[in-house]
């Protein structure tokens, strides 16, 4: 990881993860369905999302921490949506981050309102923040702009198409859909939100919206690549399975070669995206090649 980034992960990753838990904590609900939320949110990861959210705004000069809950509420929001996807009806995964997945541990019925409770805690505190000062109609705006990317127009539509394009060849435009929606449309709203919050003209909004549409797709790339040449100790979860359950991928249409030119041309295009901006671009271009680079 670059410089940079790294130093500005390490300090507002460790403000995400006290905020997360801090949240969690103060909830009035039985002590067993906060131990489950709380169970898959301190899991860890990236958190490449909420970090976006922060970078973003950094990049316009103004205070990261603004951003906080913003970043904490699509952290929940990704946090449900792996607690799903784990699910026996769904991919049927027994390890998520090198853990055991969260019904494997809770049963499957405390994991289903785990990820209930984050979704709709997500919304309560995007809605609800004092420590950031919302003008009301950015807290209508984020809110709205949420319920878009996470719902029926991008997450969960995109997981629908991926259910129903398995055990079938996709076209590549059928697979982009795919991703897109299931992994791009949160990825884009981390970076539109920053910019929501910092006050951006929609100039800079249609930039970013294109430096998040490549960053995301070469996200889900690294992620098809990753499973073929990836380590199962790094990626937490077993290699090779997109193979064996006979996915659609990026290697899969293009082949692994053809799908590592489609991961450089992305990059570069987000990279060109973010040179028609004026503000300032390090930790963002350094987020593309850590997205380029990833090893899990």
């Amino acid at each position: 990881m670059a410089v940079l980034l790294e130093a500005f992960s390490r300090e507002y990753r460790r403000k995400i993860e006290e905020r997360m838990k801090e949240i969690v904590s103060g909830l009035h609900t039985p002590e067993s369905l906060k131990s489950a939320m709380s169970y898959s949110l301190e899991a860890g990861g990236k958190r490449l999302r909420p970090l976006l959210v922060l970078a973003v705004l950094r990049a316009f000069g103004k205070d990261p921490l603004i951003g906080l809950d913003t970043a904490c509420a699509i952290e929940m929001i990704h946090t449900y949506s792996l607690i799903h996807d784990d699910l026996p009806s769904m991919d049927d995964d027994d390890l998520r981050r090198g853990k055991p997945t969260n019904h494997k541990v809770f049963g499957e019925a405390t994991a289903i309102l785990a990820g209930d409770g984050l979704l709709t805690l997500a919304f309560g505190v995007l809605a609800n923040q004092e420590q950031a000062r919302l003008n009301p109609a950015v807290a209508i705006e984020l809110v709205a702009e949420l319920s878009k990317a996470a719902g029926a127009e991008g997450m969960v539509g995109g997981q629908v198409a991926d259910m129903e394009g398995e055990q079938r060849d996709l076209h590549l435009s059928e697979l982009e859909y795919i991703h897109i929606h299931k992994t791009g449309k949160l990825l884009s709203y981390s970076i539109l939100a920053g910019a929501i919050l910092a006050g951006a003209d929609e100039e800079e909004k249609k930039h970013l919206r294109e430096y998040a549409y490549h960053l995301g797709l070469a996200f889900q790339i690294r992620d098809d690549i990753l499973d073929i040449e990836g380590s199962e100790a790094k990626i937490g979860k077993p290699v090779g399975s997109d193979e064996t359950n006979h996915k659609s991928t990026y290697p899969a249409l293009l082949s692994l070669d053809g799908a590592k030119e489609k991961l450089s041309s992305h990059v570069n295009l987000a990279k060109e995206a973010l040179m028609h901006t004026d503000f300032q671009q390090d930790i963002l271009m350094e987020m593309i090649e850590l997205v380029a680079r990833r090893d899990h």
